[in-house]
């Protein structure tokens, strides 16, 4: 009967998420929508915030720094103050992460940026131009993202728990559809959320979404430096083409991975 214990874990994993879902759906529909501001132009800071949030804007300004030659972002993963002089207060935010000293690894100086006054306060008028989503729906992503592994989750204790011994008065096709009432838990949650919330965003509001659609449209057509610097903010670091510039990036990732190894 250890197929019991697998199923009554499947139904916990799946009602869980579902519920978290559900209530993260109630508490976005309270959220009363901001009109939208048809006529706010987008700077790179803010299609950076609303494609990726706080932390794709403080890439956007280090790859930015670094293609004026203003900060040196090494292949070793260490970030280096040319100019101390920023020119924003992106940038000043960003120096200051990086401290007096003038030189620290680029995943705490992310994280620093990330977290400053400045992207707050561009994240607030996002929101208040209808742009942005508020801080209270920004949880039906997520929990759609939950319910998405929880149906992964319930598929992976069915499988095992059709490949464990069974007693002949168990038949296999019996414990399947006990497993799948969990997985239609979690498939009908999607696709009800699907029809009621899509498109799905952490981020940008469905009128946000748009602009960073004609974004990428633009960015597809040219090659100047704003260009590249937009499909930066729109795509990440993984649109950078320099490969030094790239490896930078690259080790800052590792770098995370690595605390987070330590931590466990």
């Amino acid at each position: 009967m250890f197929w019991v214990l697998l199923l009554l874990l499947a139904w916990a994993v799946a009602g869980l998420a579902c519920l978290r879902l559900c209530l993260a759906a109630v508490r976005a529909a309270a959220v009363a929508p901001p009109a939208v501001d048809r006529a706010h132009p987008l700077t790179l800071y803010e299609a950076a915030f609303l494609a990726g949030g706080p932390r794709r804007v403080a890439d956007l300004t280090l790859v930015s720094m670094a293609r004026q030659r203003r900060l040196l972002l090494a292949h070793t993963g260490w970030a280096t103050v040319v100019d101390p002089c920023g020119r924003d207060e992106m940038e000043r935010s960003v120096i200051g992460a990086i401290g007096p000293g003038g030189q620290s690894r680029i995943a705490p100086v992310r994280s620093g940026a990330a977290a400053a006054d400045a992207v707050r306060a561009l994240a607030d008028r996002l929101v208040r131009a209808g742009l942005a989503v508020p801080d209270d729906a920004r949880g039906v992503a997520a929990g759609v993202q939950r319910v998405r592994v929880a149906a992964l989750a319930v598929g992976a204790l069915g499988a095992a728990a059709l490949a464990l011994p069974l007693p002949a008065d168990q038949p296999r096709p019996l414990i399947a559809l006990w497993f799948t009432l969990p997985l239609a838990l979690t498939l009908g949650c999607l696709a009800i959320t699907r029809m009621e919330a899509h498109p799905y965003s952490r981020w940008a509001s469905p009128a946000g979404q748009r602009l960073i659609g004609s974004l990428v449209r633009q960015a597809d057509g040219s090659a100047d430096d704003r260009t590249y610097l937009t499909s930066v903010a729109v795509r990440g670091v993984h649109a950078i083409g320099e490969p030094d510039l790239r490896a930078a990036f690259a080790h800052r990732e590792r770098y995370v991975e690595e605390r987070w190894e330590r931590r466990a």
